[in-house]
């Protein structure tokens, strides 16, 4: 019988992602969630999503004329997803569609889940469905947006806001990082890395966009932090710490606290701290259920200060989170 629903179980159609395409639309958060949610990865053995375009009409011009996308799904598509991205567009002054708002109030009022990418937020937040919950969107319409709608909390320093069944990212590449995030609600820590290594992007970034306010280019970029990067994820197991991190790269931790902040957007400390948090979830979804030793194999320490960084960073408890990706989730 146990055999019998698992197989039932694998059976079940995967998590179906569909995206509104609306006049104005940016492409490069359309491609963004392509790219995390659309493409087939038989490297992971599994389909992780049913991906789905529609759009309120039959051609729609995308930002500045770029090019007209065609051939897709009608509105209507927008009515059986599990989850709905919806249209984000620079116009943000411009009244979205009634229709493209009557499908977005419809998807969350059956339990969708919503997802809006950088201006996406004024489109949740004009369907009405933002008032007294919290949500992120781009620095540069941060002020306007609060003008339209002071009901909404906004958070202007974050790369993205989860906030259970509304979730939005503050700017264009923060699609990646709420995208990635989403994945790895819905599978786990290790389905989440594989994707985001297909990507060449990090699986987790903790900075804020503050930092990239008004920010000037450097003018020459240093080398790549990538081999420390590799040598620190080879230790994460060890007493491994900034003033380390610093030594094998020859710097002071001041400079080197500067080269994380331009090219990951994040300091040495958070960046050591989520992989090892990345590297218990692992450990987990693969069968480790003493909680000290998953402590002590990523670098965490103690399994008080595991519970404490597991539910800030995913929300779940390692029980919880053990019985959502464990083994015997699959």
């Amino acid at each position: 019988m146990a055999k019998e629903s698992s197989q039932q179980s694998h059976a079940r159609p995967p998590h179906r992602v569909v995206v509104i395409v609306d006049e104005n639309s940016n492409p490069f958060e359309l491609s963004c969630a392509i790219e995390v949610f659309g493409l087939r990865r038989p490297e992971l053995g599994r389909e992780l999503y049913d991906f789905r375009l529609c759009s309120p009409g039959r051609r729609t011009v995308m930002r500045d004329g770029f090019f007209t996308l065609t051939d897709v799904a009608g509105l209507d598509a927008a009515d059986s997803a599990d989850t709905l991205i919806v249209p984000n567009r620079p116009d943000t002054d411009v009244p979205r569609r009634p229709a493209v708002l009557d499908a977005v109030r419809r998807a969350h009022a059956r339990g969708a889940r919503l997802v809006g990418f950088c201006s996406g937020a004024f489109t949740i937040a004009e369907a009405g469905l933002l008032d007294g919950r919290r949500a992120a969107c781009h620095w540069m319409w941060a002020d306007s947006f609060r003008a339209r709608f002071p009901e909404v909390r906004l958070e202007p320093d974050v790369l993205f806001v989860d906030d259970g069944d509304i979730l939005t990212a503050s700017g264009s590449a923060s699609a990646l990082d709420l995208g990635l995030h989403v994945v790895r609600r819905d599978h786990g820590a290790e389905i989440a890395n594989a994707v985001s290594r297909r990507l060449v992007f990090a699986a987790h970034r903790d900075g804020g966009q503050r930092q990239f306010v008004e920010r000037p280019v450097p003018a020459v970029r240093d080398e790549s932090l990538a081999p420390l990067l590799v040598w620190a994820q080879e230790r994460l197991g060890e007493p491994v710490s900034v003033a380390d991190l610093a030594a094998r790269a020859a710097v002071s931790p001041a400079t080197l606290h500067r080269r994380f902040r331009t090219e990951l957007g994040t300091t040495p400390l958070a960046w050591l701290t989520g992989e090892r948090v990345a590297l218990a979830c692992r450990l987990i979804e693969r069968g480790e259920e003493r909680l000290d030793v998953v402590a002590a194999r990523s670098g965490l320490g103690t399994a008080a200060n595991l519970r404490a960084r597991l539910r800030r960073e995913t929300g779940l408890s390692p029980s919880a989170y053990r019985r959502r990706f464990g083994p015997a989730s699959r």
